[in-house]
């Protein structure tokens, strides 16, 4: 990563011109070519795991996993997998608009697994080795992901029938396949060999196109930030494989589950629902899971956002069956030790710290030991409350924080930075202006005008790196909102951007910014 830099948080599924969904195909180098032409080193991106209920990327079957949906059908065709009548999308599948994950899945899904099968029927030696490989390197996850996903597709039908929706691994399938044992899943395996099979080379069709993705970008001089939730699904393979390391009952059900108590986008907390780590366990094992967990990260992106980083710490308990947080309380986490054999096993790993929400020094402390950037988000920065009192000290303004950080305008948990703006009080806008500038005799900020300007707030800080949403560049309103937190439905993830967005207009306005606030240099 540059001394200073910046970049743009994009996730893939937001990406423009492709059927249904936004892909790592053509479009995806587009936009490479849209931030090299912007002089910008960073793309930031959500996690990239397959989606599950709610299509969020933060509740994903496998940690491990790559998404299928945002696998290029073209691509596909160009290496001879699959014809262009089969990848065809129906008239229901647009190539503009929100994504609607319900639609995608339907059509995409039966065609990845047409596509894979014909792969394994007809593809070329080198393909086949190339594969081979792929399934030795990944042998340690894929297996089991590739049986989980099995058994669930099967389930789930299964359940459908009956009418029972929402049954998941723990409460639904027979309990030796339910609770992993080791003769039940080697005998699902066994009768079930093609249905795992094209589970893998979906993976490998991902996984390849993510390769030469990221290898076109870090030529192009641009970083992937990656993006790991710090807990993973309760429907996932990771969860399902690993039952030991979780805090389960004896049938795989969660004894307690994650969460964070009232803060600032929740008077009554978010409950996410997600099993807790048993940390006793998974230092027994040197840590072994999560040290396989960020050394795979790091061989698809170039820096590791972790969410939630605080957790770590110490992590909000919530009793199972709570219908909220606020019940919740802080159990210490592996802290120190955890990191320290990260640190041990694979060496300094570029790791940011999503250290958002309540940040106590333990937090801070484990942050700055590891010299961990940390979090500014410039939506949280102006409380009128504080210019009553005298002084402007909020820990988000730009002049409060250190180099050692991200700024950002907005999370994909925020409202877009023009949505806020559009709700904020006029007194939080005068503050804002006064802040950038305004209070100078004769200069005033329109409203139009204090999006842009927030952005240049953010180059300019001393913060090493600055990452802007897509959707801020453009002063997108509420209709861009990536995530409304604690929510499922609505909008939630499902923004595109436009063909018009590759603006060369806004490329330069990039560019200059980056020159002028020294976020260039090699």
């Amino acid at each position: 990563m540059n001394i200073r830099s910046s970049g743009i948080l994009l996730h893939p599924t937001s990406l423009p011109e492709t059927p249904g969904i936004g892909t790592i195909g053509k479009q995806a180098y587009k936009f490479v070519d849209w931030l090299a032409s912007a002089n910008q080193t960073l793309w930031q991106i959500l996690p990239i795991g397959p989606t599950g209920y709610g299509d969020s990327p933060y509740a994903s079957f496998s940690t491990f996993a790559g998404n299928p949906l945002m696998i290029d059908l073209d691509m596909l065709k160009e290496k001879g997998w699959i014809s262009q009548e089969q990848i065809t999308p129906p008239d229901y599948i647009k190539n503009s608009g929100y994504v609607d994950f319900g639609s995608v899945v339907w059509w995409k899904i039966p065609v990845l697994k047409t596509a894979a099968s014909q792969f394994l029927d007809s593809c070329a030696k080198e393909d086949r080795d190339l594969y081979e490989a792929f399934k030795n390197d990944n042998a340690s996850w894929l297996d089991n992901y590739a049986i989980f996903m099995s058994i669930k597709e099967y389930y789930d039908a299964k359940a459908q029938e009956e009418d029972r929706f929402g049954a998941m691994w723990s409460n639904y399938w027979p309990k030796d396949l339910a609770t992993h044992q080791p003769k039940a899943v080697s005998d699902w395996h066994a009768s079930h060999v093609k249905e795992t099979e094209v589970h893998k080379v979906i993976q490998y069709f991902f996984f390849s196109q993510w390769k030469k993705l990221k290898e076109y970008a870090n030529s192009k001089g641009i970083s992937i930030i990656g993006d790991i939730p710090i807990f993973v699904a309760s429907d996932s393979a990771d969860v399902w494989a690993n039952q030991n390391l979780f805090q389960l009952d004896k049938d795989g059900k969660s004894t307690a589950v994650a969460g964070v108590p009232p803060d600032y986008f929740s008077a009554t907390g978010q409950l996410w629902g997600n099993p807790l780590y048993n940390w006793d366990e998974m230092k027994k094992t040197g840590y072994k899971w999560w040290i396989d967990r960020i050394k795979a990260m790091t061989s698809v992106v170039d820096f590791v956002r972790i969410d939630h980083f605080r957790g770590f710490e110490a992590y909000w308990s919530v009793p199972a069956g709570e219908e909220t947080a606020i019940n919740g309380k802080w159990i210490p986490g592996p802290d120190h030790d955890l990191f320290n054999k990260i640190k041990e096993e694979l060496g300094d790993i570029p790791i940011i710290a999503e250290d958002l929400g309540v940040i106590t020094d333990g937090v801070a402390a484990l942050r700055d030991d590891f010299e961990l950037p940390g979090m500014k988000v410039l939506q949280f920065a102006f409380d009128v409350n504080e210019e009553k009192a005298g002084a402007l000290t909020n820990a988000f303004l730009p002049h409060e924080y250190g180099s050692n950080f991200v700024v950002y305008t907005g999370t994909h948990d925020n409202e877009t930075m023009q949505g806020w703006l559009n709700s904020a009080k006029p007194e939080e806008r005068d503050l804002i202006r006064k802040y950038l500038g305004a209070c100078t005799p004769g200069v005033t900020i329109t409203d139009e005008q204090l999006c842009p300007a927030l952005i240049r707030a953010a180059f300019a800080s001393v913060a090493k790196y600055a990452v802007i949403p897509m959707q801020d560049i453009f002063a997108i309103g509420s209709e861009g909102r990536m995530n409304v937190p604690s929510t499922t439905g609505g909008i939630n993830w499902q923004w595109r951007m436009t063909p018009e967005m590759f603006s060369a207009e806004k490329a330069l306005w990039l560019k200059e910014m980056s020159v002028l606030y020294g976020r260039n240099k090699a």
